[in-house]
């Protein structure tokens, strides 16, 4: 009897969340949490965690034409030197640019899925990343550092709560002074007293992240504090507070 062959896996992309707009004019890719090593398909209860925040960003760019969609891995796991999410990551540019044509496209990615969206900013059609709690290795000296000449040209935003205990704010710190030096267009924001899932301040990490992206997709004014810490010299831009009731006064 012949053995079964196991089924090749292949990623996707989520259907667009909100209405699908008639006329696409920019996108954003939402990527989940992950682990560091597993060969399990992806997590329902991470996608279903960015699933929220794109739900907002699609109604932010409603009017601009912006398709948003959840990347489904193939593997849940980094899985060492295959780094299947940042593979995963850049074929769903890839896809994006097959569907909507030439776009500008924002990566935005949770814990593991930052680590990916950060790797696979070096596509063309990506222009924006944002990082939210991203997951980071550990410095070693046998190893080579994460890589930051591929975020030349995007403008890129990190946030971190300062009492994250499962990724450690202090790597995406020391991360983000790298980046600098490779591309003044870098801004992370510290999120006080809040932890990975960053709860007590969901809201404004939603209107931040909106902000930042419509400003980088569409060229809406961006918020004085991300302007300001675009422009701050490190450590200033590099450990900008998130201010509690950030966002009301955009609405206003």
């Amino acid at each position: 009897m012949a053995q079964q062959a196991t089924p090749v896996r292949t990623a996707r992309l989520g259907r667009t969340l909100g209405p699908e707009p008639t006329a696409v004019s920019g996108a954003v890719l939402l990527l989940p949490a992950g682990r560091e090593v597993s060969a399990r398909g992806p997590s329902a209860l991470a996608a279903a965690s960015v699933r929220t925040l794109g739900r907002g960003l699609a109604r932010a760019g409603r009017a601009e034409g912006l398709a948003t969609h959840v990347v489904r891995y193939r593997y849940r796991g980094w899985n060492g030197s295959e780094a299947h999410l940042a593979h995963d990551a850049t074929w769903a540019v890839e896809e994006t640019v097959r569907r909507y044509g030439d776009v500008p496209v924002c990566l935005a990615g949770l814990d593991m899925g930052g680590r990916a969206a950060l790797h696979a900013a070096g596509h063309e059609a990506v222009n924006s990343v944002v990082a939210i709690a991203p997951w980071l290795p550990e410095d070693d000296v046998a190893a080579s550092p994460e890589p930051v000449k591929q975020l030349a040209g995007r403008q890129v935003l990190i946030v971190h709560g300062t009492n994250d205990e499962r990724t450690d704010p202090e790597l995406s710190f020391r991360f983000a002074e790298r980046a600098k030096k490779a591309n003044r267009d870098v801004c992370r924001f510290e999120v006080h007293a809040d932890g990975h899932g960053l709860r007590q301040y969901r809201d404004e990490v939603r209107a931040l992240t909106a902000n930042f992206v419509m400003g980088a997709l569409f060229g809406r004014v961006l918020s004085r504090p991300v302007q300001d810490a675009l422009a701050a010299p490190p450590p200033l831009g590099l450990r900008m507070p998130l201010a509690a009731g950030f966002g009301r006064s955009l609405r206003q």
